[in-house]
């Protein structure tokens, strides 16, 4: 069953998600770049305070995002 798709800035430390799609054209180029690919498995590891970066693990090294670059990107939750 699939689960509602939910911004990765909007999850909390420890959340396992799998990348679904991006809002923004220009960010998805840098992201995918990155590795950051849809259907790729991530998990948040850190969430600075005051809204700033979330570190993300992302096959086999830590991703850090700015909050607004975190909004762009959409996931499916995985159940625990």
């Amino acid at each position: 069953m699939n689960q509602p798709l939910t911004k990765l800035s909007e999850l909390k430390k420890g959340t396992r998600c799998k990348v679904h799609s991006f809002t923004n054209e220009f960010l998805k180029i840098k992201l995918l770049e990155m590795g950051c690919l849809p259907g790729e498995t991530i998990e948040v590891i850190r969430l600075a305070p005051f809204g700033g970066p979330i570190a993300i693990d992302l096959s086999d090294y830590t991703l850090s995002l700015r909050k607004d670059e975190a909004e762009t990107v959409l996931v499916e939750l995985l159940e625990v």
